[in-house]
């Protein structure tokens, strides 16, 4: 079974990439790191900045997935040429997100909506593009029933990878995701199939690997940033320590100080960060409030300062 990391904007960054896996890289080794999605330029004109997210002398040794986000199948090919360009092989569409403001485009899961324009969509596109191309998606905009016949578009094209995220566009990250929807839907499913969604806990990626030992991958998202020695744990390895999550946050923060240029816009991102490794730390919640208030560097810097003074679960 092979571990990725699920692409999250604002938290799986090249800055976070690096970091993860120079101190939780091995044992347990994402096989892959999905990149946060990148549309395409309308007018075919590469923005520097966006692209140097993907820039490979920014990702050494990281095993790094592009994820593209896109309505136009033309356009997405374009773009999978500049990618391939780069020396990139796979690349990840994505009909999974579920952001009101990229579904209002037509984009993400709100391409879930017509079925007619998403089997048009991969016409174009897969008659203008050859090589790995995987798909990231949901169940369906308001039902997981509609799966039925979306599975039945991604089952006409060379899909090498199919990531299924079981819940609805309408759902968000909200409620249970539908495990029961996934494991009827596997068995029609032509290729191969890796699971997103819930996991947390090594003991839910042992019991997901048992249920379904078929899989070709399982995507780890939220669980990885709130517990970034997850995938380790799961092969036999220790949890994170103290140390370690200190080195670790201490290279996110100064990481991001030097992309941005300033410590208080590197104090926004490593909130995102907290937000889900806080609960870590026992009896943190007084503190939590207290780094939601921080907006400059030398105060983000006291409370983590306490923060670490506090115990790990």
């Amino acid at each position: 079974m092979q571990y990725y990391t699920a692409p999250m904007e604002g938290l799986t960054d090249r800055i976070w990439r690096q970091a993860h896996q120079r101190w939780f890289g091995a044992p347990g080794a994402p096989a892959r790191y999905y990149a946060p999605f990148l549309s395409p330029p309308e007018n075919r004109v590469l923005i520097k900045k966006k692209m140097a997210e993907l820039d490979p002398a920014a990702n050494p040794g990281a095993p790094v997935i592009p994820q593209l986000l896109a309505k136009d199948g033309a356009l997405a090919a374009w773009m999978v040429t500049e990618l391939r360009r780069l020396g990139y092989t796979e690349v990840n569409l994505n009909f999974g997100c579920p952001s009101g403001t990229v579904t209002a485009k037509g984009k993400g899961a709100g391409m879930l909506r017509d079925p007619a324009k998403l089997e048009a969509f991969l016409d174009e596109f897969f008659s203008r593009t050859e090589g790995p191309v995987s798909v990231k998606t949901r169940l369906g905009v308001t039902r997981p029933e509609e799966f039925d016949a979306i599975l039945d578009i991604y089952n006409r094209y060379p899909i090498c990878e199919l990531t299924i995220h079981p819940r609805v566009m309408r759902q968000l990250y909200r409620g249970e995701a539908d495990r029961a929807a996934f494991a009827a839907c596997l068995p029609r499913c032509r290729m191969p199939v890796c699971y997103n969604g819930d996991i947390t806990t090594p003991a839910q990626l042992a019991a997901l690997e048992a249920e379904h030992p078929a899989l070709s991958g399982i995507m780890v998202g939220r669980g990885l940033i709130a517990d970034p020695a997850l995938l380790r744990q799961a092969v036999g390895g220790a949890p994170a320590s103290k140390e370690e999550l200190r080195g670790y946050l201490d290279e996110l923060y100064h990481g991001y100080t030097a992309l941005f240029g300033a410590s208080s816009c590197a104090v926004s991102r490593m909130k995102a960060h907290w937000h889900y490794l806080i609960c870590r730390f026992e009896g943190s919640e007084a503190l939590e409030k207290q780094l939601r208030k921080a907006r400059e560097g030398w105060e983000y810097e006291v409370v983590v300062n306490q923060i670490f003074t506090l115990p790990l679960k």
